[in-house]
């Protein structure tokens, strides 16, 4: 049986407009359609000087609130390219609902389960956590800061696991191309030097190998629904429960005692990421049986 067999689901809408030159231009309608929302807003936030002071930071509340909803613009632009350049609608990506929701939760639980089986485990020395937010504070802006990272997450699979691997699914046949195409666009977007320095490679090597997680998850079952729940858990425990010290770490329960440019810290990091990811994938597949 074809592993991948589910995945018609999702591909099956993308076919009847599945050119390259419509992709190129959904992409490309999809990209202004963000970038003039989101100058949009910032021409309102120009016009509080105290909004713009707090808005500039993600090692604030505010800004880093700011930077999560502001994904929603992206779900915004991206809805209107699919209905004028595919003739499809937000939905077709997702696959069906009720299944989409079940595997969801399903996921979730497990990926849940996994992370408290992690947090549990002894830290190594030198990773001690130090406190970020007053948990008083933190609780308050929990239900909020919850739906900032679902609203990024989700945003991320609809646009790479959702919508760019459809299309391609749709006109080439092959895994190789439609994984990992969206997959390295993926993790090329997150290449930040100025940010992370020698380890920026890493981080895109890193991100790459998420998305092809991500990517075979939507493929095996047919929705997007593990491929949000894997993205939400990983971005929940990333930016609500344990921050790196700076910038990304303004809604963070504790911050780690390193930062992007502590190079051997960060190595370190990344290669428990990969440990952690491959128990993930792992685990939504038992949990999905698939």
């Amino acid at each position: 049986m074809n592993r991948y067999s589910e995945y018609e689901a999702l591909v099956a809408p993308a076919r009847a407009r599945s050119e390259l030159w419509q992709l190129v231009l959904g992409v490309c309608a999809t990209l202004i359609g963000y970038v003039a929302l989101v100058y949009a807003a910032l021409s309102i936030v120009l016009t509080v000087p105290s909004l713009l002071k707090s808005f500039q930071s993600t090692g604030t509340p505010t800004g880093m609130m700011f930077t999560l909803f502001s994904f929603g613009f992206l779900t915004l632009a991206l809805l209107v390219a699919l209905r004028l350049v595919h003739h499809r609608g937000l939905p077709t990506l997702l696959g069906d609902a009720r299944q989409c929701l079940h595997q969801f939760r399903a996921t979730l639980k497990a990926l849940l389960l996994l992370s408290v089986v992690v947090w549990l485990i002894p830290s190594v020395e030198g990773m001690d956590l130090f406190p970020n937010l007053e948990m008083s504070r933190w609780l308050l802006l929990l239900p909020l800061s919850l739906f900032g990272v679902l609203i990024q997450s989700g945003t991320e699979e609809l646009v790479f696991r959702g919508y760019l691997q459809s299309q391609l699914a749709a006109r080439f046949r092959s895994p190789l191309i439609w994984i990992l195409v969206p997959s390295i666009l993926f993790g090329a977007l997150h290449y930040e030097p100025d940010f992370y320095g020698p380890n920026a490679i890493y981080v895109v090597i890193s991100t790459t190998c998420f998305g092809i997680a991500a990517a075979d998850l939507t493929a095996r079952s047919g929705t997007l629904g593990p491929a949000l729940a894997l993205h939400f858990v990983n971005n929940l425990t990333a930016l609500l429960l344990f921050g790196m010290q700076g910038d990304l770490s303004g809604l963070a329960l504790y911050v780690l005692p390193f930062g992007p440019a502590d190079t051997d810290f960060i190595r370190d990091a990344l290669l428990i990421d990969a440990a952690i990811l491959l128990c993930s994938w792992l685990a939504a597949r038992l949990a999905l049986r698939r």
